[in-house]
């Protein structure tokens, strides 16, 4: 699985999904889980490591993949080091060359720990492991807070849910889970200006959760579930959801508003749209639900305008990297401009779509200031019937405009939001 995404670019989501349906016990699906996000979460510093410890680089790409493993076990997880080696070793099976590589690499990283691991932390990006362009962009844009979106990047995020207000509260929801000992008190938490967010310590299996299937709670960041709010959706409002897979967003606007005219969630991809049904589905909510290009509109619009528009746009996701690691090796610094036209390209084709009077909420999962308030700057220069509405919040550093969530605020990941109102 890392070698396709060392090697291949895939996704870990995917190389996950793909060779997991193989593995039927829980608590080796769990193991194997741990070992790919740690390897990305590390990879940097494991692979400066792995550097000195070898003579030339390491061209086959699975015996690499392994020898990071390895390592992530001797250093991060409580394998013991004898297991750890001898089964590392033993995965080499298949190339008898590489026995003797792994098992030296592995010894000698035991035998010279504390050195190698010094020498990893004179070296900023195996210090902090991420590569060095996404370090300088980091700082170039947040100086003050460089060092803690760093950490935060590399830490595991925690479980949060959404609990559904139309059917039960925050504390009700609580209460049930600690009456099926599910959660302790002390290992929940929640935050005053979302009142639909638990923040779990632990992560707690889906079907665990009381009424999940039944549509009570969801899982769904504190940040994501800000948007709602945002989009300040009164009743007979008719709403476009932009880019809406996997559908959290819409589903959480539906609960907050049951009284809506109608609301439109739109998505390019036929497969993550079949998930935002499934979502809906499981919740009892409805949508319309429209497979089409944002920046095409006009391929499947009727004509009638929307009082409310999410656009919650492509981008590098550089602000949920603690749930999805792989990006720090898969996004390259030539990605961001093209996402940059993208956004741009959507923003302008959907609003016209918009009524006056209307609002339309830009949103990314991204700390980069380019696709966030650089963005909006651009848009509201050349659009004389845009204007911004404030994001007065608890949460996030205002921005020249919008508001931007760093990652690890209220443990939340990184968000960006801005309010565009239309005269």
């Amino acid at each position: 699985m890392l070698s396709r995404v060392l090697q291949d670019g895939q996704s870990l989501t995917v190389a996950l999904d793909t060779a997991l349906q193989t593995v039927e016990s829980g608590k080796d699906r769990a193991f194997i889980q741990a070992l790919c996000y740690g390897v990305c979460r590390q990879f940097h510093r494991l692979d400066f490591i792995l550097g000195e410890l070898l003579d030339k680089p390491l061209k086959d790409s699975g015996v690499k993949a392994l020898a990071l493993v390895g390592l992530y076990q001797l250093k991060y997880m409580r394998v013991k080091a004898h297991a750890a080696v001898s089964e590392t070793v033993l995965a080499t099976r298949k190339k008898p060359w590489a026995k003797s590589l792994i098992n030296a690499v592995l010894r000698t990283y035991l035998r010279e720990q504390e050195r190698l691991e010094q020498k990893a932390d004179s070296f900023r990006v195996a210090a902090v492991s991420h590569p060095a362009w996404l370090i300088k962009r980091i700082e170039q844009d947040w100086p003050q807070q460089a060092q803690q979106i760093l950490l935060e990047n590399n830490r595991q995020p925690p479980m949060v849910l959404r609990v559904n207000l139309s059917q039960t509260s925050r504390e009700n929801y609580l209460r049930q889970l600690t009456a099926q000992g599910l959660i302790e008190q002390d290992a929940v938490a929640s935050v005053e200006f979302c009142p639909s967010a638990i923040i779990l310590d632990k992560p707690v299996p889906v079907d665990l959760l009381p009424g999940f299937a039944e549509g009570r709670v969801s899982v769904q960041d504190t940040a994501a579930q800000l948007a709602a709010e945002l989009l300040a959706v009164e009743a007979g409002h008719r709403v476009l959801d932009v880019c809406a897979a996997p559908g959290g967003k819409t589903a959480h606007i539906l609960e907050q508003q049951v009284q809506l005219k109608e609301l439109v969630a739109v998505d390019i991809d036929e497969s993550r749209m079949r998930r935002v049904s499934d979502n809906l589905q499981r919740l009892k909510l409805s949508a319309m639900l429209v497979v089409g290009d944002a920046a095409h509109p006009e391929d499947w619009w009727d004509g009638r305008l929307f009082d409310r528009i999410l656009l919650d746009a492509p981008c590098s996701a550089l602000g949920v990297i603690r749930r999805h690691p792989d990006i720090k090796l898969l996004r390259k610094p030539a990605d961001i401009e093209p996402l940059q036209a993208l956004q741009r390209n959507i923003l302008q084709a959907v609003w016209p779509l918009l009524a006056p009077g209307g609002i339309l909420l830009y949103a990314t999962c991204s700390i980069l200031k380019q696709e966030n308030e650089q963005q909006i700057d651009a848009f509201l220069a050349g659009h004389a019937d845009a204007f911004e509405l404030p994001v007065d919040a608890a949460w996030g550093v205002a921005g020249s405009h919008g508001r931007q969530i760093i990652t690890g605020e209220s443990a939340m990941d990184g968000f960006y939001y801005a309010r565009l109102g239309k005269s």
